[in-house]
């Protein structure tokens, strides 16, 4: 394919801070059409060492971003992975070269709904193609030749970032050397798909959608994105951490007002979540990522059985779930566990006794760090990486 890199990518008269490749071919995607040409924004930390085996490509969740380690351009927040990724962190930038790609049908840069569709000059909205967490680990193969490395030390990431790091483990486990899957499963779950059904009716019942076509309208269906967020950040949390949190608390009163503002805490807060959410992603972005993720069945892929997903060369495994985390629970970590040992792979697993829920992944856990870091050391004196390198 042709690609082409560009250091710094605009759109809708927006600077975006980072790279971004140009693929001027199709991308043949699982629901039978073909994308092209199209964008992939991506950033990196580090240097690439000059036998290009230091790299590990992060892998964002649903509603993250590029930028790990970096202000959000939109928000001026700081990245959303900075307690792992820095100079001397466990993803350490002295040591690794890190490489995080927005996703295909994301909202910062990569080509997504909310771009220009080339065909008709004006935003693709619903005509962008359905896409799947396969395609989207394809795009970020383009990537990761276009930048010359042929095996990733390691490809690292949570909840859908997790599916991802699965993805790349099955279809290309000779293109990885490690594989951290952290709060993830090989399927989404019925609960979850009946949760992403309830954001997405929130979306496409708020009148400024349009059927899509909002921007062309100059609106934006704010209202429903913003409960859409509100009802998923909930599955995020554990009952415990809300509890801890918030309790009953209430909001800036004494007592309750007997009406339908924001009288306790919680409420607060989740509309907080809705509203500033709305500042910084794409409603027609969350309808296409949400389905890719309910999409997602590894098993489904190999004729119904797990193991088969995992049955060429496997990279060396670090699977990690939390104990409060009922998005995607234990359960589903340990299946994947059984079925990589039904083809002798090469698995470590550890669930992490926290009260933080499924949002663990992204907070100060320092079982998580001691965890990561033990196993990216091992394995990089497994693959002969050096401390330090100039």
């Amino acid at each position: 394919m042709s690609i082409l890199t560009v250091p710094r990518l605009r759109r809708s008269g927006r600077d975006w801070p980072g790279h971004r490749l140009v693929v001027a071919d199709e991308l043949p995607l699982d629901c039978g059409a073909a994308l092209g040409p199209f964008t992939i924004a991506y950033q990196t930390y580090g240097r690439l060492n000059p036998e290009r085996s230091n790299a590990i490509l992060v892998c964002h969740a649903l509603t993250g971003d590029q930028y790990v380690a970096d202000p959000h351009p939109i928000t001026g927040h700081p990245g959303w992975w900075t307690t792992l990724a820095g100079p001397g962190g466990v993803l350490d930038t002295e040591r690794y070269f890190l490489i995080c790609a927005n996703v295909l049908g994301g909202c910062m840069g990569t080509t997504g709904p909310r771009e220009i569709n080339a065909a008709t000059g004006e935003a693709w909205a619903l005509d962008f193609p359905v896409i799947t967490i396969h395609d989207i680990v394809r795009a970020q193969k383009l990537l990761v030749d276009r930048l010359g490395i042929e095996e990733l030390f390691c490809v690292i990431g949570g909840s859908m970032g997790g599916m991802q790091v699965l993805q790349w483990a099955s279809s290309y486990p000779d293109r990885v050397f490690a594989a951290v899957p952290i709060a993830a499963a090989a399927r989404h779950s019925a609960q979850n798909i009946a949760f992403h059904e309830v954001g997405r009716q929130a979306i496409m019942a708020d009148p400024d959608w349009c059927g899509g076509r909002y921007l062309k309208e100059g609106r934006n269906p704010s209202r429903g994105l913003a409960v859409a967020r509100m009802a998923a950040h909930i599955t995020y949390l554990s009952e415990a951490a809300l509890h801890r949190k918030f309790g009953r608390n209430l909001q800036d009163r004494n007592q309750i007002t007997y009406g339908f503002d924001a009288d306790f805490q919680v409420e607060s807060y989740l509309r907080h979540q809705g509203s500033t959410f709305v500042d910084r992603f794409d409603a027609n972005s969350y309808l296409y990522i949400t389905r890719a993720m309910d999409y997602f069945d590894l098993a489904a892929e190999h004729g119904g059985s797990l193991p088969a997903a995992f049955a060429r060369r496997q990279p060396r495994f670090c699977i990690i779930s939390f104990t409060s985390d009922w998005l995607f629970p234990t359960s589903e970590s340990r299946a994947l566990v059984h079925a990589l040992n039904a083809v002798a792979a090469n698995v470590s697993f550890v669930e992490i006794e926290t009260d933080k829920g499924h949002d663990a992944f992204l907070l100060h856990e320092p079982e998580l760090f001691a965890t990561l870091r033990g196993f990216l050391t091992g394995c990089a004196e497994q693959r002969g990486l050096p401390r330090f390198w100039t």
